[in-house]
């Protein structure tokens, strides 16, 4: 129960942090972007080299690529590491689901640039 309730209040933590981090103060430099890599192999590593080569992902891209229906969870965990993945909610309505949306993650250039000088060893 410990480790549940500790992984809750960091998502929470984690949650208002990056509401926070949507605020651009004048003056106040945003910290540096220095994000963990996923494992080699994993579903977060594809996830981010889809994204890393430029792509928006969707649910069905990511479920043909990888045979896994949980990108929504590879998106928070690569968010907890520090890597600012967008998403893009996109209207998919259905005859049951009028008002269903669907989201399509994307990783800015900006950040896909320094995270390709970070791999090669050059500061940003």
């Amino acid at each position: 129960m410990k480790n549940a309730r500790s992984q809750t209040a960091e998502a929470s933590a984690l949650d208002k942090r990056n509401d926070n981090a949507q605020l651009h103060l004048d003056g106040i430099e945003q910290p540096p972007f220095c994000p963990a890599w996923p494992t080699k192999g994993t579903l977060a590593d594809r996830a981010l080299r889809m994204l890393m080569d430029g792509k928006m992902i969707d649910h069905p891209d990511f479920e043909g690529s990888t045979q896994s229906w949980r990108l929504g969870a590879v998106v928070f965990t690569l968010r907890t590491h520090g890597w600012p993945i967008e998403t893009i909610e996109i209207p998919s309505p259905t005859e049951h689901s009028p008002d269903r949306t669907i989201a399509l993650y994307h990783l800015p250039g900006k950040y896909v640039a320094e995270a390709l000088a970070l791999m090669n060893g050059r500061v940003s």
